[in-house]
């Protein structure tokens, strides 16, 4: 399905992944509605492109997100919206699955009403838990580890539910963990540059823990890729790039990007999750099947793009000023 022309709406667009997408999608020359409560996205994402766009204030529950689509005459929608960094589930376990899996309801429902022709919900690789065996492909067994993963798998299984019984439209793209510029939460990444811009020091959790990093434009583009497919639709996709890294390495590279010699590294008890995944590395086959899909910026090119994001953004990320009183107490620990 060509996608030039058409109103692409995109909830969660002033988000991380969500303003890549969307300036993603006006390169396709796609007509874009921006969806967002601004809790974690920012208007600052959208700065370059937001006189290109309509923005819309709202939230995935509100019960008139339908007449949003029927007003604006959309035709595609991605759902980006959630409630996406797990330490806050376990303060907000109860928000984490409603805006999550009942927020995916919603415009799932939304979505069948004003016969919009495609959906992308974005899930996640968390609900696979652990690796069982590398590369993850999407036959993985499911075994959510948190709160969030839990909501996540929730709304996969409505959307694969929906699609055979209601005939929804809808792909699931399982994203593993991206990374780059406009960062909007203190994922593992942005965690390191931050400490690293202060001393050669760090105070970091399971330092085993390996993640599969994919450069947020990649990932802006395997969404798009996946928007376009006929054949991915009632699927499930994995989106990732292959290899995988531990938060040890990713220091180090990240250590010798930004000038320092070496680094010394605490293991902080405290910043410990009840129960980690241990290991995610995708197996991106059905996604380059389906669309040709490749990575194109690799680890150490994408970090040296993050830091010097983040050094032009005056040493601060977005999420420093948006962290609620309870969270702060997960920060310093």
């Amino acid at each position: 399905m060509d996608i030039e022309n058409r109103k692409v709406l995109v909830t969660g667009g002033a988000g991380f992944i969500g303003s890549s997408l969307v300036k993603e999608l006006l390169k396709e020359k796609a007509e874009v509605v921006v969806y967002d409560n601004f809790f974690s996205g920012d208007l600052c994402n959208l700065r370059e492109v937001e006189k290109r766009i309509t923005i819309i204030e709202g939230d995935i529950l509100d019960p008139g997100f339908e007449d949003i689509l029927k007003k604006n005459k959309v035709e595609c929608v991605f759902n980006l919206a959630a409630e996406p960094y797990i330490p806050y589930c376990y303060y907000r376990p109860g928000r984490f699955f409603e805006v999550n899996a009942s927020g995916a309801l919603n415009i799932l429902l939304a979505c069948k009403k004003s016969k919009v022709k495609r959906m992308v919900q974005y899930s996640t690789s968390e609900v696979y838990g652990s690796a069982r065996y590398v590369p993850m492909d999407e036959h993985h067994p499911t075994l959510p580890l948190s709160t969030y993963a839990v909501s996540k798998l929730a709304a996969d299984r409505l959307c694969y539910t929906l699609y055979h019984e209601q005939g929804i439209p809808v792909i699931i793209l399982r994203q593993f963990n991206a990374y780059g510029p406009g960062e909007t939460q203190p994922y593992i990444v942005p965690e390191i540059i931050t400490q690293l811009a202060k001393s050669n020091k760090l105070k970091l959790g399971n330092l085993r823990a390996r993640r599969d990093l994919t450069y947020v434009e990649d990932a802006a583009r395997a969404s798009v890729a996946l928007m376009k497919c006929d054949d991915a639709v009632g699927e499930a996709v994995n989106v990732g790039t292959g290899e995988d890294w531990s938060v040890e390495e990713m220091a180090r590279i990240i250590g010798d990007l930004m000038g320092h010699s070496k680094i010394e590294i605490e293991v902080d008890e405290d910043r410990l999750r009840p129960l980690d995944v241990e290991r995610l590395q995708c197996s991106y086959f059905r996604l380059y099947k389906l669309t040709g899909w490749n990575p194109e910026v690799d680890l150490k090119e994408g970090l040296r793009k993050t830091i010097d994001h983040y050094v032009k953004m005056g040493k601060k990320w977005l999420w420093e000023s948006k962290i609620a009183p309870e969270e702060e107490v997960w920060r310093k620990k």
